[in-house]
């Protein structure tokens, strides 16, 4: 039975991590806000089934891996014994402790909470399916989309079986199956993948283009891939998985190499991992202006506003990059554009970072955009064999470059390789954001011995010479 009308003044559909950011910030801000979501507490896909669990499980895929890297330190110890269900529980509990403390901070800052899936009926009216099954409508002055991204299929492929994985059910870590098809070697399947060779699994990866990680700039994508080709069983490129069928243990693929025959190969698990696709169908945006693109992205304007001129979209759904620091963003900057304030979006550089091991970091122009482009720079570059702290990891096999404007020497971009990559990017997007020049990271004195460090010694190489790293002219 549905309730009758109630009106609020700013509706967010999507508690992820742009739709409770700008719900926060908007109540933070004097606005009275409703947030609808499927799930008991915000937190969205990011927190239940992505950026959290996945973290926490590649952070257990680092301990495995330094155990048995231990052994070349003189710390010789069996391999670790794996509790799997164990594992699965303390992975659960992160997540767990997040989401109730999303809760608690939803009810401090008086934002309502609604779990239901919001249909737009009109420009201004939204319908509620609760929960419990029953049905709310609703008015609202303004509303933010922020329904986020799901996993997309293998185009020509649909066959359903616990045999195969997205990165959802991939997450629940079901078990440590014997061998494992990755199909796509992009950043999700990579990182699912650096957690199950952890844990034990043959890994077979399959991408059809020509490298691992396209869009990544090569150089920083070689890294990575020198190291998984002497852990994963097989990396193909250049392949396309043509079928996939289901057998009494497992999944029987056929893959197809570029100029060569289709060959069957056996597999226990199957992980599909070919991007997401935006939650835009199904949510009555037709009873509404807001326009979509061909890859069914809403499409919005630098205030992250639809062609509806009272309604927003921010997140997945808005538009790539597909990233949740990308969308809490733009929800701080919907929620400042509510409440009367000048706010636009408009970022220099967005992190991107691919938690594999090693890492993958990079923000604002990248080697291979400038080329594309035909922007004029130049590359500065430190290579971690020389850095001091790299080598009491025992992991020199990383690279800091820089991307610079080549008469003012202003970094444009940064990309890394390395352990720990993530945490070390943040300072590349200072730099761009903030227009700073080579000479500025130079002067800027790092600790040593630290990873940053290579940041300064890359700056250094273009405003005069590194320390430790003697460059020639074939370097």
């Amino acid at each position: 039975m549905a309730n009758e009308n109630e009106k609020v003044e700013v509706a967010v559909i999507g508690a992820g991590p742009g739709g409770y950011p700008a719900a926060f910030l908007a109540a933070d801000l004097g606005l009275g806000v409703t947030l609808i979501d499927p799930e008991e507490f915000p937190g969205g896909v990011c927190l239940y089934r992505g950026c959290i669990p996945s973290k926490a499980l590649l952070h257990a895929a680092r301990v495995v891996t330094e155990a048995a890297q231990a052994a070349a330190w003189g710390i010789a110890d069996p391999r670790p014994d794996i509790d799997v269900d164990k594992l699965r529980a303390w992975k659960d509990g992160v997540v767990g402790k997040f989401v109730s403390g999303l809760g608690q901070l939803s009810k401090m800052r008086g934002v309502k909470y609604i779990r239901g899936r919001a249909t737009f009926t009109g420009p201004r009216t939204l319908e509620i399916i609760r929960s419990d099954g029953s049905t709310q409508k609703l008015s609202f002055e303004y509303a933010v989309i922020a329904t986020g991204s799901r996993p997309a299929g293998i185009p020509g492929i649909n066959v359903t079986s616990p045999h195969i994985l997205d990165s959802t059910s991939a997450l629940d870590l079901p078990s440590v199956p014997k061998s494992m098809l990755i199909v796509g070697g992009g950043y999700i399947g990579l990182e699912l993948g650096t957690v199950y060779a952890a844990l034990g699994t043959e890994i077979t990866v399959a991408e059809m283009s020509s490298g691992l990680m396209p869009g990544a700039d090569r150089d920083l994508v070689r890294i990575l891939q020198k190291r998984i080709e002497g852990i994963y069983k097989a990396v193909m490129l250049e392949t396309r998985v043509t079928s996939l069928r289901q057998t009494d243990g497992g999944i029987l693929a056929t893959v197809k190499r570029k100029g060569g025959e289709p060959v069957e190969t056996a597999f226990d698990k199957v992980l599909v991992s070919v991007g997401r696709k935006p939650n835009s169908e199904g949510i009555g945006l037709e009873n509404t202006s807001v326009e979509k693109d061909a890859k069914g992205f809403i499409k919005v304007d630098e205030h992250r506003r639809t062609k509806e001129p009272r309604i927003f979209a921010i997140g997945d759904v808005a538009g790539e990059p597909m990233l949740a620091h990308k969308a809490t963003h733009e929800g701080r900057v919907v929620a400042e554009v509510l409440a009367g304030k000048k706010s636009a979006f408009e970022p220099n550089a967005i992190p991107a970072v691919v938690f594999t091991d090693p890492e993958i970091a990079w923000c604002g122009l990248t080697e291979t955009e400038a080329r594309e482009k035909k922007i004029p720079f130049t590359i500065a570059r430190f290579p971690w064999a020389a850095s001091g702290r790299a080598s009491t990891l025992d992991r020199p096999d990383g690279v800091t470059k820089l991307v610079l404007e080549p008469e003012t020497g202003r970094v444009l971009g940064v990309g890394i390789a390395g352990v720990g990559a993530g945490e070390l990017i943040s300072e590349g997007v200072l730099a761009v954001e903030m227009g700073a020049l080579a000479g500025d990271v130079a002067l800027s004195i790092h600790p040593h011995p630290t990873l940053s460090e290579t940041f300064m010694e890359a700056a250094e190489s273009f405003v005069s010479s590194s320390t430790h790293f003697y460059k020639t002219k074939k370097s």
